[in-house]
């Protein structure tokens, strides 16, 4: 499939849309590093910035938390590396706040 021809000024608009959202995105994840924000309140969350996450950049922002820490977690709890919070299943959810809040 073909991707569409934008104008100039639709590209301009989704360029600004998607820095928006990554910028939006940081914010959340430095509300969540400096403790502001609990990860039951993210998994928890209607926000759509929350929802979009991947789970993996959510795991490395929690203090003490890196790739290969999350990386590890994700796979014993069966989580693709590509899951977004959104798509996570309740058992996930609960599987995650057992682990992380060791």
């Amino acid at each position: 499939m073909a991707l569409p021809q934008l104008s100039d000024e639709q590209r301009k608009a989704a360029l600004e849309k998607a820095a928006a959202a990554r910028h939006e995105r940081a914010e959340l994840r430095e509300k969540i590093k400096k403790g502001e924000i609990s990860l039951e309140e993210v998994l928890d969350s209607d926000d759509p910035i929350a929802n979009r996450l991947k789970v993996s950049a959510l795991i490395e922002s929690l203090p003490g938390y890196g790739k290969a820490k999350a990386a590890k977690i994700m796979d014993e709890l069966g989580i693709s590396a590509t899951r977004r919070v959104k798509g996570l299943g309740a058992r996930q959810r609960e599987q995650l706040i057992e682990v992380l809040s060791k």
